[in-house]
């Protein structure tokens, strides 16, 4: 069945350009994992329990990847379930089939499929061209990039040039990291100069509120390129700014409006 969804997918939209493309296969990608856990799933666990995959985080990355691999047979993929193709266009996918799986596991509905594409190596792009994420739940399909304003479902959204205190601060912070002395006193002293703070569990959902002023900023620790790639293309897109910092010994990754961003790197004691 999966093969034959694929193929029907390929047809339609083998003319596409990029930009519909992407959000054709979120879309898509996004719809099929809902219909799978409706259905009902084995979740398995990968390094915890909160970390865990299912049958339908692997349905929706076999979508994507064998999809682009026909339309788009030059360009190389990475997914968080293990696609791995090089490419030779020097152009690369990035693909997070379920963001938020523990949340999907649980059946609650904060959750997206989300891709980007980048130029050069995904962990250091050379060019970030554009993110997609859709939300099955809410409908949502939020994509833009550095050069591209970025919308949801087509009408434009901007980040909210709020200051630290007046705004939220949203993320995630492992339950272990509060014992590593450093990084939990490099959260701590952050989020003190936050309004409010949020873990909703969905980089790229939560990227996609601080690119239309519902979160003012975000930051996490050792944040992995599909989990990070789509909503700073988002944000970027919006007029926020999107950077990564070395800090408490990890790499934070941190997006939001300008000025709260600026606060948080002062507060890192990183530049």
């Amino acid at each position: 069945m999966l093969n034959a969804i694929i193929k029907t997918f390929i047809v339609a939209h083998v003319d596409d350009t990029d930009e519909h493309l992407a959000q054709a296969l979120v879309y898509n990608a996004g719809r099929l994992a809902w219909r799978m856990r409706e259905s009902g799933l084995v979740t398995e666990t990968k390094t915890s329990v909160s970390d865990v995959v299912t049958a339908a985080d692997r349905a929706a990355e076999k979508f994507i990847a064998d999809a682009l691999d026909i339309i788009r047979p030059d360009d190389g993929l990475v997914g968080e379930e293990g696609t791995a193709k090089p490419g030779t266009s020097g152009r690369t996918w990035v693909i997070d089939p379920v963001d938020g799986t523990y949340n999907f596991t649980t059946g609650s509905d904060y959750w997206c499929s989300a891709l980007a594409l980048v130029e050069g190596d995904p962990e250091a792009p050379d060019e970030l061209l554009f993110g997609a994420v859709h939300r099955p739940a809410m409908g949502y399909t939020w994509f833009g990039g550095p050069s591209i304003p970025t919308t949801r479902d087509g009408k434009p959204v901007r980040v909210a040039d709020v200051a630290a205190a007046d705004t939220c601060l949203g993320g995630y912070l492992h339950p272990t990291d509060f014992a590593d002395d450093a990084i939990a006193a490099a959260w701590r002293n952050v989020a003190a100069e936050f309004a409010t703070v949020r873990m909703l569990g969905s980089a790229s959902i939560d990227l996609g509120g601080v690119a239309a002023g519902e979160l003012g900023c975000w930051m996490q620790r050792s944040v992995a390129s599909w989990d990070w790639l789509p909503g700073r293309a988002l944000v970027e897109g919006a007029g926020g700014r999107a950077i990564r910092v070395d800090a408490a010994g990890v790499t934070w990754s941190v997006a939001g409006s300008p000025s709260s961003v600026a606060t948080v790197v002062d507060l890192l004691g990183a530049r």
